[in-house]
């Protein structure tokens, strides 16, 4: 889905004010009902420890990036990581371990796909199932994309992930704003908070988010390329969370942007589409460029035609985040 405009902390003319009032009692009950959810179920105990990386707003604030730093910096300790994910979009339920030769993007979502590249990655909409999967295959750490309000599997360590630019939006709970459920509560379950800035230099408003006083680790971090972009001019499309993000990304990176084109998040691109967007790239005399995310949900015969461009998550300070990764693993092994 497009985030609506009032969902912005910015939106501050009339409309958006009362349609945030209007739709404020629903978000009272959609929070109501996380929030009982959530104590009323008894977690599986982890047949390993368990990461997070969860966040407390819809749309992409940088999971799956985060998710995979994790598991190349657990693998560089020497442990053997799993990714672990609900697999949204996609349909098979699992759980099953993602095949990338195998499996597409309809089959097991997009970010699964991702994560796979980084070493086992497994689907499986409830986690218990698939964690003990990923365990019965070798992994002795599981690192979770998403799940920090879903409670049915034990947590050793939960991440909460904020864009630094973007925040917590208006502060409201969906449908009147973006937060899946209150900052507050949110941040009470959580063991740490990597803020996703637009790069290194950039000095987030810790204060402005709230984090400044919080008791646990805060992290930041920032999504690198891991290649320039095309020296040509480029028509790039996304369909993300936050499509502006990669549009800014790519033009920080010296990327020269003819156009551009912003689809839903994990919008399944047809091949008419992508025809047409090879028709506008040809009157710009550009060619097409897309986030990873999206190239994967390409159907196969037009991926040729267009450029994915990677990005990996970095940290200021990736020694903290090798910190967590150990405590979590101290903390499983405490409990026997």
């Amino acid at each position: 889905m497009r985030p609506p405009a009032f969902w912005d902390a910015d939106a501050e003319r009339s409309s958006g004010r009362l349609t945030r009032a209007l739709l404020s009692p629903l978000g009272a009950l959609y929070a109501a009902a996380t929030a009982r959810r959530i104590a009323r179920t008894v977690p599986a105990p982890a047949p390993a420890p368990v990461i997070c990386v969860g966040n407390l707003t819809l749309g992409g604030t940088g999971k799956t990036p985060v998710t995979i730093a994790l598991m190349e910096a657990g693998r560089a300790l020497g442990l053997k990581p799993a990714g672990l994910s609900r697999g949204w979009g996609g349909t098979l339920k699992g759980p099953l371990k993602v095949e990338p030769g195998l499996h597409g993007a309809r089959d097991v979502g997009d970010e699964p796909l991702l994560i796979a590249r980084a070493g086992p990655a497994y689907i499986d909409p409830g986690r218990v199932e698939g964690a003990r999967l990923a365990v019965s295959e070798g992994a002795n750490l599981i690192v979770m994309d998403d799940g920090h309000q879903n409670p049915k599997l034990e947590k050793t360590c939960s991440i909460v992930v904020v864009d630094a630019v973007s925040g917590w939006g208006a502060g409201q709970v969906f449908p009147a704003g973006p937060l899946r459920e209150p900052v507050a509560a949110g941040l009470a379950r959580a063991h740490a908070v990597v803020v996703m800035v637009p790069g290194a230099t950039y000095q987030p408003d810790y204060a402005g988010l709230g984090l400044s006083d919080l008791a646990i680790p805060v992290l930041k971090a920032w999504l690198e390329p891991q290649d320039s972009p095309p020296a040509e001019p480029l028509l790039a499309f996304a369909g993300i969370g936050r499509p502006q993000k990669f549009f800014d990304a790519l033009t920080a990176a010296g990327g020269n942007l003819a156009d551009t084109a912003s689809f839903p998040d994990h919008h399944a691109y047809s091949r008419s589409q992508i025809n047409h967007l090879a028709d506008l790239a040809s009157a710009h005399g550009a060619r097409l460029i897309t986030t990873e995310k999206d190239w994967v949900r390409l159907p196969g015969d037009v991926r040729h035609s267009v450029t994915g461009w990677p990005v990996r998550a970095r940290f200021e300070h990736p020694a903290r985040l090798d910190a967590l990764i150990q405590d979590a693993v101290d903390a499983f092994s405490a409990r026997g």
